[in-house]
């Protein structure tokens, strides 16, 4: 893997990793997923400008859950996690996004300790700019060594340069997000470029009743639908394509025997799909679901158990008040 290092100030530095050589595409992903059976997109192009501003929106829903009770946990008990890794640490933290409750846990380190390193990693490079620029402007102690990459290319690369004690996060139930096989394989990748002692913290959603589930990933307000739809919307404005996003019902359903909430777009017509950058043509029967993501539920149980299998053992769980979501702190073996 390749990359360029921008050094911003004595405090900031962000390092662009190049694509790898068999990185997909959007054209090849949209390619392989609307000829599959079933059809898929991948949930990774959700976030472009509008998508994200629809996903910050989705974060202030009553009805989502997920971002409030995380930080809420932050907020009580994040002194508590802190002082559970040996110190001084510096922190990793995996999709770090605009790292607005990771803000918690960084002042909640600088009580304990003089300064801080601060080493996040998102495919966005703009977002990953703007969120470490705001924090070494804010945390005088902080400085920030951030990599505009993908999870995988980073890991286990040369270039993820750790010398304290680490404590690596993954926050916002991204844990979920993964198919359980590449779950594995990332906390596997995490579990090898972690030393001995090092620690992991993870924000898992749990398992519970189907209404409040479904209800989290379809508002009444219809914010989360327009989120789903703009993966459509995109597909338009960047390949020129010709979906009518009003023909598409977004439709959601939680599987308990999986523990997952799985989003798709329903064609409410037998209709065809003109895809021009990719000189493809795609036919909907009418009722025909278009997989768009999938969201994975835990129990304490079952993510340790996963854990476990990647070198790690659970030292704490802490719940938010009404036991809806946890955080997780393993300790590498």
């Amino acid at each position: 893997m390749s990359a360029t290092l921008s050094r911003i100030s004595d405090r900031l530095e962000i390092i662009t990793a190049s694509q790898p050589a068999n990185a997909a595409t959007l054209a090849e992903d949209v390619r392989n997923g609307l000829l599959a059976q079933p059809k898929k997109l991948a949930p990774k192009y959700f976030y472009d400008e509008l998508g994200s501003a629809l996903f910050e929106a989705i974060t202030r829903l009553p009805e989502y859950y997920l971002t409030r009770a995380e930080t809420e946990i932050l907020h009580e008990l994040g002194w508590e996690i802190v002082r559970l890794v040996r110190s001084p640490i510096e922190i990793v933290e995996l999709g770090s996004g605009s790292a607005n409750k990771t803000r918690l846990l960084i002042e909640e380190t600088l009580r304990v300790q003089n300064t801080l390193r601060y080493c996040p990693i998102d495919i966005s490079a703009d977002a990953l700019r703007a969120s470490a620029t705001a924090l070494v402007d804010a945390y005088p102690r902080l400085s920030v060594r951030a990599y505009a990459a993908d999870y995988f290319s980073i890991l286990g690369s040369r270039e993820l340069q750790l010398h304290r004690p680490v404590l690596a996060l993954l926050l916002g139930s991204n844990i979920g997000n993964y198919e359980p096989h590449v779950m594995q394989r990332l906390l596997g990748a995490i579990g090898a470029s972690l030393r001995r002692g090092d620690g992991l913290l993870v924000g898992a959603d749990l398992r519970k009743d189907r209404a409040t589930l479904e209800l989290a990933y379809n508002d009444p307000t219809g914010v989360t639908a327009a989120f789903n739809k703009n993966l459509l919307g995109r597909l338009n404005r960047e390949l020129g394509a010709n979906f009518d996003l009003r023909a598409f019902d977004h439709q959601v359903h939680y599987d308990e025997v999986r523990g997952v909430v799985e989003s798709s777009l329903v064609s409410r017509t037998k209709q065809g799909i003109r895809i021009e950058k990719l000189a493809l043509e795609v036919e909907f029967e009418a009722g025909e679901p278009l997989h768009t993501e999938s969201s994975y539920k835990f129990t304490t149980e079952e993510l340790s158990e996963s854990a476990k299998t990647a070198g790690f053992s659970l030292a704490r769980s802490w719940f938010d008040r009404r036991r809806y979501f946890s955080l997780n702190l393993f300790l590498r073996l």
